[in-house]
């Protein structure tokens, strides 16, 4: 039967509570109403009142369902997203987010109730084992979104009880050791958390989220592809032992499309700087909005950027426990002949599609990832946590660019190392002329519609596919993590 004359699918999203998570399920949701499917898109009410408009084509199909969020003494009103949350108050907002669990249970049994209304599919975050739980209760498949293939091989994996039996599965895991051997120590370091829960007063770490997600899940999506990730991507249904089904990567349209058109992003300050200088001159310096640096950290890129003496134009967001300016002083009047800082939001697809643009120094966020590749320039990486370090990795493997050198035990770095790898990425000759036509290559993947398309429709097949058959999860392999452990 032809795609086309099948009945829609009802799918309802979950992603978690944080605008790097909430704006790619936005993405997804609007690719999959285009195609005629049913959304519900689940998330809190003052997060749902800060999504971007969907294309008008799309709004109908998609439902906003907005759950209340647990009110916990001690986080502010309103603090909705991790964005609004201090890093102190993270724990707080685990535990508002655990409070979710009731109301999307009452909401998942009332649709569940009309077979008009009840979902064919859940798609939930991997943190979302509440979600999950609720699908299997009533028999609603449900897909864990993962993180990307690179920081899924790199999570540590027991070995193999007995590796001669399949060594097409004993060289997966062999290869997964290896992206475990390149991880930094301050970076495993900074994962303690996740993994053993110490200090949490919500009394689960993430790792055991995620673990008790894949458990209840009939199969894993991502926002990833063979030709985005070829050394990790095809580990990851050996490694976590259920299908993973690629959605392509999700990128927004060239043009900025609605993100652009809601906002004003041709009239903002940051882009009329921009029409001011040289084509190819301006490096964009964006390090995300989840994580800011310490002030120390922002001296030193600040001294960086100045001592590479190149353009530059910075989103800077300011460092928690700061003064009104984390600036090295004098900073900006030294600079102000060649440079910018941004304190406030900024237009981040006008300013990477502009002619002034050069490169990107990111903190390796996927999204940002994405959309700096979509325009093919090369990259200076700085990433901070999570799935940063391991793409930033594999991003500098493919030579698109050059991570900041850093202290391989504090994860430290200085002016020093900031100029080096800004000159080395950013000023012309033989080695940025290589970044570039790497990035080039990267560029051909992301920007490709008929491949990102063909992506989603395959995703569709497969939901149906999956669908017809069972609710039941697909069990794993026995879990690589006894009772949360992580091993080295």
């Amino acid at each position: 039967m032809d795609a086309a004359s099948l009945p829609p699918l009802r799918i309802v999203l979950c992603p978690y509570l944080a605008f790097g998570h909430l704006l790619p399920y936005l993405e997804l949701a609007e690719r999959l109403a285009l195609r005629g499917h049913l959304m519900s898109y689940v998330s809190t009410p003052r997060n749902l009142a800060r999504l971007p408009p969907l294309r008008p084509a799309a709004a109908p199909r998609v439902d906003l369902v907005a759950l209340p969020l647990l009110r916990v003494d001690g986080l502010p009103d309103g603090a909705e997203s991790t964005n609004d949350v201090p890093a102190a108050d993270r724990e707080l907002h685990w535990k508002a987010f655990d409070g979710l669990a009731a109301p999307f249970a009452e909401f998942l049994a009332a649709v569940c109730a009309d077979e008009a209304t009840r979902p064919h599919w859940i798609i939930a975050d991997s943190f979302h084992h509440w979600a999950a739980a609720a699908a299997l209760e009533h028999k609603v498949p449900c897909a864990a979104l993962l993180p990307t293939a690179a920081m899924l091989a790199a999570v540590p994996h027991p070995p193999l009880e007995h590796p001669e039996a399949n060594p097409a599965v004993a060289s997966v895991f062999e290869q997964a050791a290896a992206a475990r051997r390149a991880v930094p120590s301050y970076e495993r370091n900074a994962m303690t958390q996740f993994v053993t829960g110490h200090g949490t007063s919500s009394g689960m770490s993430g790792l055991q989220r995620c673990l008790l997600t894949e458990k209840r899940c009939t199969l894993m999506a991502i926002r990833s592809c063979v030709e985005w990730e070829p050394e990790s991507f095809p580990l990851l249904a050996t490694l976590l032992g259920k299908p993973v089904l690629p959605l392509g990567l999700l990128p927004p349209s060239p043009d900025g499309g609605r993100r652009a058109a809601g906002t004003n992003g041709e009239d903002h300050a940051t882009v009329r700087w921009l029409d001011a200088q040289p084509p190819g001159s301006v490096v964009y310096v964006a390090l995300g909005s989840e994580v800011p640096l310490g002030e120390e950290q922002v001296r030193e890129l600040a001294l960086g950027l100045e001592l590479a003496g190149t353009r530059f134009l910075w989103a800077l967001r300011k460092p928690i426990g700061a003064d009104d300016n984390p600036l090295p002083p004098g900073f900006e009047e030294r600079t102000h002949d060649r440079g910018l800082v941004a304190t406030g939001w900024v237009p981040q697809m006008s300013i990477l599609a502009h002619a002034a643009f050069c490169g990107f120094l990111t903190h390796c966020g996927l999204n940002s990832l994405i959309e700096g590749l979509l325009f093919g320039h090369p990259l200076v990486m700085l990433p901070i946590l999570g799935d940063q370090g391991p793409n930033a990795r594999q991003m500098e493997a493919k030579k698109v660019g050059l991570q900041v050198a850093r202290d391989k035990d504090d994860g430290s770095f200085d002016r020093h190392g900031v100029a080096s790898a800004v000159g080395a990425v950013m000023v012309e000759g033989e080695e940025r002329r290589g970044f570039v036509a790497n990035a080039l290559k990267m560029q051909a993947v992301v920007a490709e519609k008929e491949l990102q398309d063909r992506y989603i429709d395959e995703f569709v097949q497969h939901l149906r596919s999956y669908g017809a058959a069972s609710a039941d999860p697909i069990l794993p392999h026995p879990s690589p993590f006894p009772n949360g452990a992580l091993h080295e």
